[in-house]
């Protein structure tokens, strides 16, 4: 038997993580602040590198203090399936196996992440990033207005540090 019988991965801490199946104890912070670090933002599209881990400390810095958390996490479940474009996401139906393991991760810290607001910063960033890092997006989706601020990508090292210490600061203050 081999880990393709059983649909699991080997994540960066050495955790098995079962995509079909996923369980909250498969699931760790350190793993998900460094593979989305890893993991291009635009499935590599861009001009330069962009992390979904810098969008996702991007996108928890633009809600309340009460949805941070929520924003951060908005995508960690790419750090097990990848950052799959929307069209190719919607139309092969790996929305579902996505849905299946963003519930893993709410259950396992204890947040919601679909929430409209959470939506609603997480397209005014993507319109930032289109504007500032792809070539042509004519004929895309209707997007918000970009935000004013223009984004400069980090190092993938310095975007899963951020993503680290935001994560363990909101956490603290959730503590309290």
């Amino acid at each position: 038997m081999s880990e393709y019988d059983e649909n699991w991965m080997t994540t960066y801490t050495g955790k098995k993580f079962h995509y079909l199946n996923p369980q909250p104890d498969e699931i760790d912070i350190k793993d998900i602040a460094h593979h989305l670090s890893l993991i291009c933002r635009f499935t590599g599209a861009s001009r330069v590198f962009y992390s979904v881990a810098e969008h996702s400390v991007r996108v928890a810095r633009l809600l309340p203090k009460e949805l941070q958390l929520a924003g951060l996490l908005h995508d960690a479940a790419e750090a097990y399936i990848n950052d799959i474009s929307r069209p190719v996401k919607y139309s092969h139906k790996l929305e579902a196996t996505e849905k299946g393991i963003i519930l893993a991760i709410d259950r396992k810290f204890g947040v919601e992440t679909d929430i409209a607001l959470v939506k609603e910063m997480d397209s005014r960033m993507l319109a930032t990033e289109a504007r500032d890092l792809l070539l042509n997006t004519d004929g895309w989706a209707k997007l918000p207005e970009p935000l004013s601020e223009t984004v400069i990508p980090w190092t993938s090292a310095l975007a899963e540090s951020r993503f680290l210490s935001i994560f363990d600061s909101l956490r603290r203050q959730l503590r309290s």
